[in-house]
């Protein structure tokens, strides 16, 4: 470039005419005519009219600044790596915790579940009840100061709370209310009709309660399966519940089947044919609504059974809360409840809603009477028009359950 004032081609070509040469354009480049010019000559010429001629610097010259490019580009790679292996290793170690419970045939295996196909022999063996039922276990470890109030007191109870069986039927809605245990005087009630409505009453908000819980597990699953990427949190979670849902082989589509509901009115009617509408001495003494066996630990021994029943007794618990949790858990993983809850699966795979009465008759296993127990229990729902009760909603406690509704 030209120092000391602005100069342009004219003046370049008029000094060079004044010193006898003629600057001619051929093929977009500048030729001299005779006589031969260089450079020198030219920047001769320009310092004569006290101008300075210097080479224009270019920053980006890579010829130029070389080592200097190298140098940035090295101490980049270097910073980069420097952020990238640690990183590495904690993705390397989420992506094995991951295969753990995520890497899996889920959509496929689920489909095969329900065209009644076989995904593994053994996905049911090995259950660990200490597992399946820690949560209902740590029940029996919390404080209570239960009080068992009278039938007379729990009806004054339900009057001035405005919660009614017949209401529910019309709102299909339930207030959280929820009694530990029984009155003791169910049996004294003359009325059935009084002591049906007391019983359901005092149970229905206990099955609706866990079953919300399934729901929000439920959701939670769906969530997970939903992520490419889980969270150290979510993949224990994930774990914890195949071992709260007994799924040995850590199958994620066994998992999406087992973790449901129970139809409400289902459950009304077990609890109902069990207990003797809740005047049984396992449900008064031991809160034990649907008659579920234990051959270990506590329990009551059922009147006139001998050595040949197994010494086998009646489970007992702490609370009605923990007996309907029980329940459920029996159902959705004992091995004699597959067909109930393959059935039950199909009609969520079918967006329809579960049919109670369907899948009754797949409850055979349940006592020893087979198909006659079905039938009682299709019997109880249908005279007492329990399905009324399958589309109810419990009033929320938390924002987390006012989602629900």
């Amino acid at each position: 470039m030209f120092k000391k004032s602005k100069i342009n081609f004219k003046e370049i070509k008029q000094i060079l005419a004044e010193k006898g040469f003629i600057l001619k354009k051929r093929k977009n480049l500048f030729k001299f005519s005779e006589p031969k010019i260089n450079l020198k000559i030219i920047k001769k010429i320009i310092n004569q009219k006290g101008f300075v001629l210097k080479k224009k610097s270019n920053f980006f010259n890579f010829n130029e600044l070389k080592s200097f490019y190298y140098t940035i580009f090295c101490s980049f790679i270097l910073v980069f790596a420097s952020f990238l292996i640690p990183l590495s290793v904690d993705i390397k170690e989420d992506i094995n915790l991951s295969k753990l419970t995520i890497d899996n045939n889920s959509s496929i295996d689920f489909q095969k579940v329900l065209d009644g196909k076989s995904i593994s022999e053994d996905v049911d063996s090995a259950l660990n009840t200490k597992d399946l039922f820690e949560d209902i276990f740590s029940f029996e470890e919390m404080p209570t100061d239960t009080v068992r109030l009278s039938a007379s007191t729990v009806k004054e109870l339900f009057k001035d709370t405005n919660y009614d069986l017949d209401e529910i039927r019309k709102t299909k809605v339930v207030k959280p209310v929820k009694l530990s245990v029984l009155p003791g005087e169910m049996k004294k009630i003359q009325s059935t009709q009084e002591k049906k409505k007391l019983f359901i009453e005092i149970i229905l908000p206990l099955i609706l309660e866990e079953n919300d819980r399934i729901k929000l597990d439920r959701i939670k699953l769906f969530t997970i399966l939903n992520k490419n990427n889980n969270t150290r949190s979510e993949i224990n979670w994930l774990n914890s519940k195949f071992k709260q849902y007994g799924v040995v082989k850590k199958d994620l589509s066994t998992l999406k089947i087992r973790m449901d509901e129970i139809p409400v009115s289902l459950a009304l009617a077990q609890a109902a044919k069990e207990t003797g509408w809740g005047t049984s001495r396992f449900a008064i003494e031991g809160n034990a609504l649907f008659g579920q066996w234990t051959f270990t630990g506590e329990g009551i021994k059922p009147a006139g059974a001998d050595s040949d029943d197994g010494n086998h007794k009646v489970m007992k618990f702490k609370i009605l809360k923990a007996s309907v949790r029980a329940y459920q858990r029996n159902l959705n993983t004992h091995n004699s409840y597959r067909e109930f809850r393959l059935n039950r699966a199909i009609m969520r795979d079918r967006n329809k809603d579960l049919d109670s009465l369907k899948l009754a008759d797949y409850l055979d296993k349940y006592a020893a009477t087979g198909k006659s127990y079905t039938e009682i229990i299709k019997k109880i729902i249908n005279q007492n028009s329990l399905t009324d009760f399958d589309k109810v909603k419990l009033l929320p406690t938390s924002i987390q359950l006012k989602n629900l509704i």
